[in-house]
């Protein structure tokens, strides 16, 4: 052969062997395009499939969800009006505009590490976050799913409660970032517990433990007023009645009182729902 390369004996034999008339050509290795897994267009990306990987999964257990928000949401406001003997249109109302958020609660704080702890026990916790998309996309794609399949079930526990109640609501537009925000709040601080806790069963207790708290000793659907002043002093810093708060001055007027301070509330505890996650995210290997 001429030319700069030399063909090395393998090769000469094997050129000798007769081809039966077929004509070689020579061969070139492809070339893999090569893809950056950088930058907003590869993150974006790494979202959609992670949205609908979740989505796939979460249609076996989507109604079934929203099924559990009606009876917690409303159940749970039929339930307390059997403790006031007479229900006046004012605690009608203020039971009504409560349903919402316990609606919310059982979502973030019971079934979002409950999922996680499924995840960890059949073993497709690693799975998932072993698929090539950036842990924050992963993350992300966790909070717009249950933040959206949250929504269906608070509607129609607002809508039972207020139909039972004769409740008439003045809904503001102040009920859109209160709802998202509770949502979101209550999504990333499940999220986070569930991530930065390894161990299932200690998650799951703290959940039984969070609910409990919740369905007896949280100012929700009815006045802080009625409970001790050290126990709603605690509840002041805690999500629970901050979440009815600014769910109820979206609902009604004259009902909720420091609104703005429950907002902040709600934002730090967010905050720290995200630290929590981004923390894990980022030291897990």
């Amino acid at each position: 052969m001429d030319g700069p390369f030399r063909v090395g004996a393998g090769e000469a034999g094997m050129s000798a062997v007769p081809h039966h008339g077929l004509k070689t050509s020579p061969v070139t290795a492809p070339v893999l395009a090569s893809r950056t897994r950088s930058g907003p267009s590869y993150w974006l990306s790494s979202l959609e499939m992670m949205l609908r990987f979740d989505f796939g999964r979460a249609r076996d257990w989507a109604a079934m969800m929203a099924v559990i928000q009606l009876m917690m949401g409303a159940g749970m406001a039929i339930m307390y009006g059997f403790f006031y003997p007479r229900i006046t249109p004012t605690i009608g109302l203020y039971i009504a505009s409560g349903t919402p958020t316990l609606a919310l609660i059982p979502l973030g704080f019971v079934m979002v590490p409950g999922a996680v702890g499924q995840q960890r026990l059949e073993g497709s916790f690693d799975f998932i976050w072993s698929l090539p998309a950036p842990r924050s996309a992963q993350a992300t794609s966790t909070f717009l799913l249950y933040t959206l399949l949250s929504l269906p079930g608070a509607v129609l526990a607002l809508v039972v409660a207020s139909w039972r109640y004769g409740a008439h609501l003045s809904i503001s537009p102040l009920i859109v970032p209160a709802v998202l925000l509770c949502a979101l709040m209550a999504i990333s601080v499940g999220f986070g517990m569930a991530l930065a806790i390894p161990n299932p069963m200690i998650t799951n207790l703290i959940a039984n433990a969070l609910v409990f708290m919740v369905l007896l000793f949280s100012p929700i659907v009815f006045p802080p007023a009625n409970m001790p002043g050290w126990l709603f002093a605690a509840h002041r810093v805690l999500p629970f009645y901050n979440m009815a708060v600014v769910i109820r001055a979206g609902l009604t007027t004259g009902l909720a009182e420091n609104v703005t301070r429950s907002f902040l509330v709600l934002a730090a505890w967010t905050l720290a729902g995200f630290a929590a996650t981004a923390w894990v995210v980022g030291h897990r290997r």
